[in-house]
């Protein structure tokens, strides 16, 4: 786990690293918008309904901010390790004042709960976070998302998987090169920050049937993959209501 901590730590809690991500933002969350507007959408409230979820890994609150633009009555509970990143978050969430706030919670570490993440939430949420947890943190923090969740609460994730075998992987470079022509040349010639950072992304990143399956042993009802393309997925489920 420390080394989860310490390689995260170096890329989240640097200074250089959210001005990188500032910089490449605007792109980056155009191709996701549509993404998060599933992840609202699979939600069960209506759209004047008053409810409380949790973004967990929450960074600035790209995905909060779209199920608050959904949801009018929403209120979001953004938890996040990074003190840049959240202070990048709350000069993004300004027109969001007054509903939300942020609580510091380190993924990474096992046990309880911040103080300021109420229990239970109407729903939790995740977002390009999950995948730096090795597998026996995965497992547990579904566990406790499941006991932090009021019955019949959904959990969803979106994020990156790893292919099951060489044969995929090959089918969804070939797509992703032709999806995106300059690819190729980009995982030939990264800078040594940028292989830094793309090794920290994908050392505990693992195929998807292992996390439906950490899913429902953690007791989750209704899992599914409720969007997938090529190496990005939604996947999630509910607590039971009994």
């Amino acid at each position: 786990m420390a080394d989860t901590e310490d390689t995260n730590a170096a890329v989240w809690k640097s200074d250089i690293g959210v001005t990188f991500w500032k910089s490449t933002q605007d792109e980056r969350e155009q191709r996701r918008a549509g993404h998060r507007q599933l992840m609202a959408e699979l939600l069960p409230f209506a759209v004047d309904e008053p409810f409380t979820f949790a973004d967990l890994g929450a960074g600035t609150g790209a995905a909060s901010r779209v199920i608050l633009d959904h949801f009018t009555a929403a209120q979001a509970i953004l938890a996040d390790f990074s003190a840049q990143m959240m202070a990048q978050g709350e000069v993004e969430l300004k027109p969001y004042e007054g509903r939300y706030h942020y609580v510091e919670f380190d993924l990474a570490a096992a046990g309880s709960w911040p103080a300021g993440l109420p229990d239970p939430v109407d729903a939790v949420i995740s977002s390009l976070s999950v995948h730096h947890l090795n597998d026996a943190r995965k497992q547990s923090l579904f566990a406790e998302i499941l006991a932090h969740l009021a019955p019949g609460g959904w959990y969803l994730n979106y994020d990156p998987v790893a292919p099951p075998d060489a044969v995929v992987e090959e089918a969804w470079l070939r797509a992703g090169d032709r999806q995106d022509p300059a690819a190729a040349a980009k995982r030939e010639h990264r800078s040594p920050e940028e292989q830094f950072r793309y090794e920290n992304h994908v050392r505990y990143m693992i195929p998807l049937d292992p996390q439906l399956g950490f899913l429902r042993a953690a007791g989750f009802e209704g899992v599914d993959v409720f969007w997938k393309n090529l190496s990005y997925v939604i996947y999630g489920g509910r607590r039971p209501l009994a």
